[in-house]
């Protein structure tokens, strides 16, 4: 006997179809304006598809910024804070996963304590670390503070202590393995998902992120890309298919970034949800 969905599923299905619509719209709208001049954009109705002018756009985004330079940036950036947060993030959550010690509780919790302060707190103390530790304009500003989160840490515990035996551990140790030769042999293979799920939510605020940039960054030639299409906004003369241009190109490696991690990025996060 063949079952058919009922309505209900039907229904589900639509609203679901619905929605994804409603939220991918900005997209394919951004897209489309980076294809149009700025008269094009405020025609009324709006184009709604492709034009003629990417090239023009682009011409424009490169006269008026190092755009080029500024997506390298961005990238190194992006790279450098998911490759500190995974090595640190780990580290750490290992240890309080595994590894007993004095007042591992109270320090747990002021790590995740620092979780509730809102992150506009932390802009003034930032700047004044960064000032003293002579890091203005100087892009290690971006990477290196965060590069031990708490939510990084409290994931790599939540999933250490679920995923990793402590058998294997004092198997290892009796084979005359290394603390840290036990971390990187036999400890990070087993923390792959949870490692693919940090590594591709740090990359992507990393990418993104344009509060830290905008505290200790000076000379458009070292923004990062949200910095730098934020600067072609002014209040009489934003060339508007330009800016569009330049969001739909730090827009494209996300996208594809997700699309070839997206079911490492639900595994990592559904890890332990069924037993």
């Amino acid at each position: 006997m063949i079952h058919r969905p009922g309505r209900g599923v039907w229904l589900a299905y639509t609203l679901v179809g619905i929605g994804a619509l409603l939220m991918l719209a900005p997209f394919y709208f951004m897209f489309v304006f980076a294809s149009h001049s700025r008269t094009e954009i405020f025609d009324l109705p709006p184009p709604l598809w492709f034009g003629n002018d990417l090239a023009a756009n682009l011409r424009i985004l490169t006269d008026r910024l190092p755009f080029w330079r500024n997506l390298g940036w961005s990238l190194y950036v992006a790279l450098m804070s998911t490759a500190l947060t995974l090595l640190f993030c780990s580290l750490a959550g290992y240890a309080f996963a595994m590894f007993e010690f004095r007042f591992k509780r109270a320090l747990f919790a002021l790590v995740m304590g620092t979780m509730l302060l809102p992150s506009f707190m932390n802009m003034i103390p930032t700047f004044m670390i960064m000032d003293a530790l002579g890091w203005i304009d100087e892009h290690r500003a971006l990477y290196l503070p965060g590069a031990a989160s708490a939510f990084g840490i409290f994931l790599m515990r939540q999933y250490a202590a679920s995923a990793v035996p402590r058998e294997l551990i004092e198997a290892a140790r009796m084979d005359g393995c290394g603390e840290f030769g036990i971390f990187w042999w036999v400890v990070l293979p087993l923390l792959r998902p949870a490692l693919g799920t940090l590594g591709l939510v740090t990359f992507i605020a990393s990418w993104n992120n344009f509060i830290g940039p905008l505290v200790v960054m000076r000379s458009a030639a070292h923004y990062t890309l949200p910095l730098a299409l934020r600067s072609l906004q002014s209040t009489t003369n934003t060339e508007w298919g330009a800016l569009m241009a330049g969001s739909a190109v730090a827009t494209i490696p996300l996208l594809v970034l997700f699309a070839l991690s997206s079911r490492q990025l639900i595994a990592g996060l559904t890890a332990g949800a069924v037993k």
